[in-house]
């Protein structure tokens, strides 16, 4: 099993819209860095752990768990007209861009901060918390996952 942190302003999709959802599945789509695509694409696998984190609020901070529960497929939304995320460039016959699905897990019983990251030295090599890194997706290793666990 690997792990993961993926970002979501909770404006546009939080922990309680995936809570709210059918099954509390959904898709991850609108991923357009090619960088956070490549994992999503070819490292995340069916039951991979995933820390869901709100990003550019208040309190930015992982709030929850969620799990793979599809595998990488094109990102349907990069084909629609209509859709905020839409690639002209995208071709269905060639993807540039992939989805997969989550699954919620648990709402942790309160946020681990950013602030609260950055302070512990048993972190310094999350990607997360390095100067610069703005990718929506990356990968946590399991001794970080464990860490950050027992902060709660």
């Amino acid at each position: 099993m690997n792990y993961w942190l993926m970002k979501s302003e909770p404006d546009v999709f939080s922990i309680s819209d995936l809570v709210n959802r059918p099954g509390q599945l959904e898709p991850w789509d609108g991923v357009r860095n090619y960088q956070a695509r490549n994992m999503i694409r070819d490292a995340m696998k069916l039951g991979d752990r995933v820390f869901f984190y709100h990003s550019n609020c208040a309190e930015p901070g992982i709030v929850g768990i969620m799990e793979v529960a599809k595998e990488s497929y094109p990102d349907l939304s990069a084909f629609d007209p209509n859709d905020k995320h839409f690639d002209r460039i995208s071709d269905p016959a060639n993807p540039r861009w992939f989805s997969i699905d989550v699954r919620y897990v648990k709402t942790l019983s309160r946020t681990i901060t950013l602030q609260e990251l950055k302070l512990k030295p048993e972190l310094t090599g999350l990607a997360l918390i390095k100067r610069g890194n703005r990718l929506s997706v990356m990968p946590v290793s399991e001794e970080q996952w464990q860490f950050i666990l027992a902060l709660e």
